[in-house]
């Protein structure tokens, strides 16, 4: 069983930075995995904000975040991280790991517990 652990978040000012991470533990490998990172502000949809292929590294971003947030990930200690950067108050909301993997015709996903990120303007 794959477990997911956020820490990181916090109150800030608008345009200050934080930094998200997402410990991943229980997998064999995660390789196979890819790691995003969601986010949902009250009253609101969860949304895609970024993703990690782990084994290329290839990254993907949501229109709102891009050239703000970072996704990255370190292979030694199995941890994703999100790098905000120039944070607006809409960035306010909890932001969930989740990682991903295809085991044949079947699809896992993983969730953690959340953390939350509070801007104020």
């Amino acid at each position: 069983q794959v477990r997911l652990v956020e820490s990181g978040g916090g109150l800030v000012q608008a345009g200050a930075s934080l930094r998200l991470s997402c410990a991943a533990s229980g997998g064999r490998t995660f390789n196979s995995y890819v790691m995003a990172w969601f986010r949902q502000a009250p009253g609101k949809e969860r949304e895609f904000v970024a993703g990690i292929t782990w084994s290329s590294g290839s990254t993907d971003y949501s229109d709102s975040v891009k050239g703000r947030f970072t996704i990255s990930r370190d292979n030694a200690k199995n941890t994703v991280y999100l790098q905000m950067n120039s944070l607006k108050p809409e960035d306010t909301a909890v932001y969930y790991c989740r990682a991903r993997t295809v085991v044949g015709a079947l699809r896992y996903d993983y969730w953690g517990q959340g953390t939350q990120v509070t801007v104020s303007s």
